[in-house]
């Protein structure tokens, strides 16, 4: 539905009675096919494949038992472009659109799986047909990723419809800033944007801070090589991170906020664009939101490609219109940021956290990852690994869990060298510590660091010494100049 006719929610009631009215036609029909349009998916085909699914279908006959759906990135990107078929969660992987006639013939009019395309278990060669049944969707606990490829990123309605906004109506509708600043302090989670500063702490240095202005700024500007785990979100579930933006201006006390995004991302810029219309029409941005005196508004502002731009201080400057440099601290941005005003600054995936953890708890959140660094992780997966793609899991999983358990082992059965994490500030992980818990801390000591969440996995035929030169090289290109450590 376009935002010219999605009409405005003035109210939580409103907007509660809008959700059950929403999950009641959800079901209708009682079959979906959803199709992954995440960047990977797209660029391999996947919209000729939910065209020639379209057709097949109303070949078929069964137009009206059997709706066709778009979703973000579902995970495992080696295997695409692929498909979920519901409500029994058959997942087909390498898809093409002359797979569609079968699919129909078989899965939607027969009944039965098409099994060249689902993926079988290396060992015993049992297929492995539905989710519950692949280990890279079992063993991981999803958090950010919960709409990921489970919703159209570009229709409100299904955002809605699974509780999305519901957490921002809790805020407005009885939370004062103190009690969001408590909530997310007892949920313990820090930016996942690479330093793990906690969020409750950013948030309240900002709250605390003397002026009548403010800002919120959102850091998309995803840098790492190897790393698309904030594009993947920004292309799959856009409403999460303008619903956690929106709890942090009212936390913090800001009227206007600006997503920076690269402008190499015009997907998730596209997608979060139309997210932001879209939001301002239902009356979830803009003027009193749900007839509160809480007024918050949204904007991008598209970086040109700059690494130096991920830091905050960078990222401030670039959206005044002067050239990215980082200057010194203090003063903090949380004192004086965007235009000399406080502002607060965290990336896509922590304020993806935000609705979950004000929708659940605290004591919800903390239950995953260790004493010092609570909850999940998202990584982007790559490099020489089996099941490259999207994961998200508790912090404190080892490494090699994640390496092998999740991402199949190692290509070709060859012998697993390093992992190199943390983009260009990180390290490399050698064999003799794939049991590492992958924190904040544990990594530290290995002289490494958790990062934005990019794991480039290696094996016995790269060269460590090539590595450390394109690394080298890359921070040197990348670099503004204005110190000597780059």
């Amino acid at each position: 539905m376009s935002a010219a006719r999605l009409k405005k929610i003035d109210s939580a009631k409103a907007l509660a009675a809008w959700r059950e009215q929403l999950r009641k036609a959800e079901g209708e029909p009682a079959r979906e096919v959803r199709v992954c349009v995440g960047g990977s998916c797209l660029a391999s085909g996947a919209k000729e494949i939910e065209e020639a699914l379209r057709t097949e279908i109303r070949k078929a006959g069964l137009a009206e038992q059997v709706a066709v759906r778009e979703a973000g990135c579902m995970g495992p990107c080696v295997r695409g472009p692929v498909l979920r078929v519901g409500p029994e969660n058959v997942f087909y992987q390498g898809v093409k659109p002359e797979d569609a006639a079968e699919i129909v013939r078989e899965h939607l009019a027969g009944g039965r799986v098409v099994e060249r395309l689902v993926a079988r278990d290396e060992q015993t060669g049992k297929l492995q047909a539905h989710d519950e049944d692949i280990p890279f969707f079992t063993r991981q606990t999803q958090v950010v990723l919960r709409n990921c490829g489970r919703i159209d990123p570009e229709r409100i309605e299904e955002y809605v419809a699974r509780d999305g906004y519901a957490a921002l109506a809790k805020v407005l509708d009885g939370l004062s800033p103190e009690q969001v600043v408590e909530e997310m302090k007892g949920s313990g989670l820090r930016g996942r944007g690479g330093a793990g500063f906690p969020t409750f702490m950013k948030w309240e240095f900002t709250r605390r801070a003397p002026g009548d202005e403010k800002y919120v700024l959102c850091n998309a500007d995803e840098g790492d090589p190897g790393a698309y785990m904030d594009r993947s979100v920004l292309e799959g579930d856009p409403h999460s991170v303008i619903e956690g933006m929106a709890i942090a201006a009212f936390t913090v006390g800001a009227a206007q906020g600006y997503v920076y995004v690269r402008a190499e991302y015009p997907l998730a810029v596209a997608r979060l664009r139309k997210a932001i219309d879209q939001a301002r029409a239902c009356g979830l941005l803009g003027k009193k939101i749900l007839d509160s005196p809480f007024s918050f508004d949204l904007d991008i502002r598209m970086g040109s490609g700059a690494f130096v731009c991920g830091e905050e201080t960078a990222l401030i400057a670039s959206i005044e219109g002067k050239r990215g440099e980082p200057r010194p601290r203090p003063p903090f941005p949380a004192q004086k940021g965007l235009w000399g005003k406080p502002t607060v600054l965290n990336n896509v995936e922590t304020y993806a956290n935000v609705p979950a953890i004000l929708l659940n708890g605290s004591a919800w959140y903390a239950k995953w990852g260790t004493p010092k660094s609570k909850g999940t992780k998202v990584f982007a997966l790559a490099g020489c690994v089996k099941n490259t793609g999207l994961v998200e899991i508790p912090v404190g999983t080892p490494l090699g869990e994640l390496i092998y358990d999740i991402g199949g082992g190692i290509r070709g059965g060859k012998a697993f060298k390093a992992a190199q994490i943390g983009g260009p500030s990180g390290g490399c992980i050698t064999k003799e510590h794939l049991d590492v818990p992958l924190d904040y801390e544990s990594l530290q000591e290995l002289g490494a660091i958790m990062g934005s969440g990019g794991l480039i996995v290696m094996d016995e035929d790269s060269c460590m010494v090539d590595v450390a030169r394109f690394f080298i090289e890359f921070v040197q290109e990348e670099s503004c100049g204005k110190c000597v450590p780059c």
